[in-house]
């Protein structure tokens, strides 16, 4: 007689939990969780009101996107349960003056739904965001992390990233009111 173990950390071997390229379709799902998950991610960082709401918007420019990219290489990844999303990430060529576009490639953003933390699709989207840069034949991957959001860096410092001394602050409204001090991770891949 045998009972059944539950797994640490919520996804065991037999969790249905996969990373792919959006298609298009998924365009409303990112724009539902982006909407869902950014008032968490940026609390204290963006007032509540420079935070997209409508997702319909939001949706139709990630349809845009997904379907007309303005670089082949801007890459979007989905995380899923099933097939539920619950996590994106962006990859795309480095932007930043002092990078190479063609060596250095941008991990732009990973999101995650507020309530599937801990579960291993952070993890997963992160490896296969990697995967997706050295498979564009990027050589180096660089990313911007908000200066106070240490559960980010730390997840980053472990998965073997690390901080290239390049900081920056962003004007998010352009009015110099809302600002935002960010420093740049990177690791090589490939």
């Amino acid at each position: 007689m045998s009972h059944p173990h539950p797994h640490p950390g919520g996804g065991g071997p037999g969790a249905d939990v996969s990373v792919r390229v959006a298609w298009a379709d998924d365009a409303e799902a990112i724009a539902a969780l982006q909407v869902r998950a950014w008032p968490a991610l940026y609390a204290g960082v963006l007032p509540a009101d420079a935070l997209p709401t409508d997702a319909d918007a939001v949706a139709a420019q990630w349809r845009r996107a997904l379907t007309r990219p303005a670089d082949a290489r801007n890459r979007v990844l989905v995380a899923l349960e099933r097939n539920r999303v619950v996590g994106f990430a962006l990859t795309s060529p480095a932007t930043d003056p002092d990078c190479d576009p063609v060596a250095d490639g941008e991990l732009a953003e990973v999101t995650l739904d507020p309530d599937e933390r801990a579960k291993g699709h952070g993890s997963r989207l992160l490896q296969a965001a990697v995967d997706t840069l050295a498979a564009d034949r990027f050589t180096r991957a660089v990313t911007w992390v908000n200066a106070g959001d240490d559960a980010l860096r730390t997840f980053l410092t472990d998965a073997g990233w690390a901080p290239d001394t390049a900081h920056r602050e962003l004007d998010l409204d352009g009015s110099g009111t809302t600002t935002v001090k960010q420093v740049r991770l990177h690791t090589a891949i490939g």
